[in-house]
């Protein structure tokens, strides 16, 4: 929040000697009123806490807002896919939840601590398509597995690691955090807009809208997502340890998904997520301190 503070004077600063520079030939009316509405974001903003690594994270953003919204495009989601709505490994996906649900938050409640899940709709989907091997979960907790993923997991205990990764995204409230960072990124990218005199905003119309976001892409937002993904990787071990899931086949799930990609990976500097080998070597590293730290929990 000191940050944010020492932003906000630095820029008012800057908006008085700028208003009175006649070289920039701005109308103070139009600045005013373009460097105003950017300004907003920085009022509200508050620091949160990310739980169990409790790392400060950026958070503007209203959290039920976002996962009234999540919920609105996850029903959208679910009208146009083809899901499978009943057998053994959709129960399979629907227990592991269930299990993880549980198992979080008692332990929140053991540690006598806010149950980041408290407000929470649960719902699992299993996606009929065996080309795209993936998993997500919603802000809000709603929850996809694609069958194309299970070719890969192969047992109960790799597929609860999948989906500790991913329920570990919303607990840490993310895209919450992704949300809030784009916020201060579009308000820096009006003000250096400004600066140049409209320069990026006729560099976008003339080669594309997307060109700028690309460029800040690659040089603030992966490294910051990738941070995201190997904490999610930390969470979603210890949820699935507390759930009571064998987290050493998480190295043989990723040794798998790592000889699926074949070398196909990008560069780490191009990519949102880890390497597979760093992600090797990261849960290797973790691995005894959670199973000693973070046991099954008793419910």
């Amino acid at each position: 929040m000191k940050i944010i503070i020492k932003i906000k004077i630095a820029i008012n600063n800057l908006l008085f000697k700028i208003m009175n520079l006649k070289m920039y030939n701005i109308n103070r009316r139009k600045f005013l009123g373009y460097f105003g509405c950017s300004c907003c974001s920085l009022v509200l903003p508050s620091c949160t806490t990310v739980p169990i690594t409790e790392r400060k994270q950026l958070s503007f953003v209203s959290e039920s807002r976002v996962n009234q919204r999540a919920a609105a495009a996850y029903e959208n989601f679910r009208s146009k896919s083809k899901l499978i709505t009943k057998g053994p490994k959709l129960k399979e996906i629907r227990n592991i939840g269930k299990k993880m649900e549980a198992a979080v938050s008692a332990f929140f409640e053991k540690q006598n601590k806010p149950d980041p899940t408290k407000n929470f709709s649960w719902d699992y989907v299993l996606v009929d398509n065996d080309k795209v091997v993936n998993a997500w979960c919603m802000p809000g907790g709603k929850i996809a597995v694609y069958t194309g993923l299970l070719k890969i997991t192969k047992n109960t205990n790799a597929l609860s690691i999948v989906m500790g990764h991913e329920i570990a995204h919303a607990v840490a409230r993310h895209s919450l955090e992704r949300m809030s960072h784009a916020m201060t990124i579009n308000l820096g990218t009006s003000v250096a807009d400004i600066f140049l005199g409209g320069a990026i905003n006729r560099t976008r119309n003339t080669v594309g809208q997307n060109t700028g976001l690309d460029i800040f892409q690659l040089g603030i937002m992966n490294p910051f997502g990738r941070k995201q993904e190997t904490e999610a990787d930390y969470l979603g071990l210890i949820f699935s340890s507390l759930s009571g899931y064998d987290i050493r086949e998480s190295v043989k799930l990723w040794e798998r998904m790592s000889a699926k990609k074949s070398g196909k990976e990008p560069p780490v500097f191009l990519s949102t997520h880890p390497s597979s080998k760093k992600r090797i070597e990261n849960l290797e590293n973790w691995m005894s301190e959670i199973i000693i730290k973070y046991p099954p929990i008793k419910i």
